[in-house]
């Protein structure tokens, strides 16, 4: 990286930043108070509400949502006259899975091979670090040019909609001129990209029924409707013999235009094994960012271990489905609702609940602060281009947010990169990254102010 004082400022701040860190990925920051205690939550909003108000913000406070989670907000004046930026990240997390997957306990800090492991280092609490940084480093180096206000979320990765919900009941706490949601990344390590278009989402809890109670599979099983057997039918049905995603009406033949994803290069970034195969046809972007994608997220049924020779009276499934830019979530809900009843065999009773949805997404990438954007990276990453990429994943909030200020830029940057491996064991950031990106965005706060 270029010398410049913002650089430098960022660079004499990080040892603090990865203390901060270790704090906060401490917090079993999980929204799934079912698993982890609430108070853990708690704990990471009221880190976050101290961290602002140390940093001189006010009308700091941890906000009650609908769904039963806080949002901590917080508010930053500038000059007089000046533009607003809105700065998004979350605190909570995805559980750690497997713990004993993990190298070094999920959410303790550990530094290895010139990385920092731990649940949420990159997903997203690294993001909240990062908007802490870029502030300081401007403060250290003229001020802040620029009104800011902060939201960091406390239920995204649960996608139960609370701060969606919040912001529509109070549409002037996070109005701005700009937003920046610090929950994307690279697209690869050292290549600085805006990601321009999310997939939405939508999640189906698929419940079959087909007897009163489980039955002996010697004595019945044949003739025996096996409620799990119907599941599988089911789930089956959801995919072309080349994994396709095959909901019934939905179209999976999109095209992504722009930034492509070499095939090698997802196999590795992806940790595929050897000789196993791809999902889907056309380009690997095509496939993760233009068209709709299924995944069985769980089943409900008897584990392996202590299993009883029966047939299974009822059998449970969690369904995700990805909806690309374009396509309404709402009404992919309904197709793939009406799938699933449709390709349900043998007369089985089936129940389909929706527990979660957000819309797909795509900005418009030909306002001023995306000039500024690029500008600033291009300081933060010598040599390189700004790159525009697609996303798989969904941040709800974007779609709230551009159809409550039609008129904001909104910008998806962070430190999910590849390697990063978000959500599954061994998360890590790369604190190089979180210092790059903590310098393109002070100084696109700083080119924006004068755009």
């Amino acid at each position: 990286m270029s010398s410049n004082p913002v650089a430098e400022t960022v660079a004499s701040l990080l040892p603090r930043a990865k203390a901060e860190l270790t704090e906060l990925v401490a917090f079993k920051s999980v929204a799934d108070f079912a698993q982890f205690p609430k108070s853990e939550s708690e704990g990471a909003a009221n880190w976050i509400a101290d961290a602002l108000r140390a940093d001189g913000f006010v009308d700091v406070a941890p906000l009650d949502t609908p769904d039963g989670t806080q949002s901590v907000y917080g508010y930053l004046p500038g000059p007089e006259g000046a533009k607003t930026v809105l700065l998004y990240a979350h605190y909570d997390v995805q559980p750690p899975l497997d713990e004993a997957g993990w190298t070094s306990p999920p959410f303790e800090l550990t530094e290895r091979d010139g990385r920092w492991y731990g649940r949420g280092t990159a997903d997203c609490k690294g993001g909240a670090i990062m908007h802490l940084l870029a502030l300081r480093a401007l403060k250290a180096n003229g001020g802040v040019p620029v009104h800011v206000k902060v939201i960091v979320e406390g239920s995204e990765e649960q996608g139960t909609g609370g701060l969606e919900r919040y912001a529509e009941q109070h549409p002037e706490l996070l109005k701005a001129d700009a937003i920046v949601i610090g929950d994307a990344g690279n697209f690869r390590v050292g290549l600085p990209t805006v990601t321009t278009t999310l997939r939405g989402m939508t999640l189906v809890r698929v419940q079959i029924d087909t007897l009163a109670g489980n039955l002996h599979s010697g004595q019945f099983g044949g003739a025996a409707p096996d409620a799990l057997a119907a599941l599988i039918r089911v789930l089956d049905s959801l995919r072309a013999e080349d994994g396709s995603t095959t909901v019934d009406g939905l179209d999976a033949t999109a095209r992504w235009e722009g930034l492509e994803y070499a095939e090698e290069q997802f196999r590795t970034d992806a940790k595929v094994l050897d000789e196993v195969g791809l999902l889907g046809d056309g380009s690997v972007a095509d496939r993760i960012w233009a068209r709709p994608a299924v995944t069985v997220l769980g089943i409900d049924c008897p584990p392996v271990v202590g299993a009883t020779p029966s047939v299974q009276s009822s059998a449970r499934a969690l369904v995700s489905l990805r909806v690309p830019p374009g396509v309404d979530a709402a009404e992919a809900t309904k197709l793939l609702q009406a799938h699933v009843e449709a390709h349900t065999p043998w007369g089985a009773r089936v129940s389909t609940e929706q527990i979660g949805q957000g819309q797909a997404f795509r900005a418009d990438t030909t306002s001023p602060g995306y000039q500024a954007m690029a500008d600033a990276m291009a300081v933060a990453y010598p040599g390189e281009t700004m790159q525009y990429a697609g996303q798989g994943g969904s941040i709800p909030l974007c779609n709230t947010l551009a159809g409550l200020y039609p008129q904001a830029e909104i910008l998806l940057i962070g430190l999910s990169e590849p390697e990063a491996q978000i959500h599954a064991v061994n998360e890590s950031v790369s604190p190089e990254e979180l210092e790059r990106l903590s310098v393109a965005e002070a100084l696109f706060l700083r080119n924006y102010a004068a755009s």
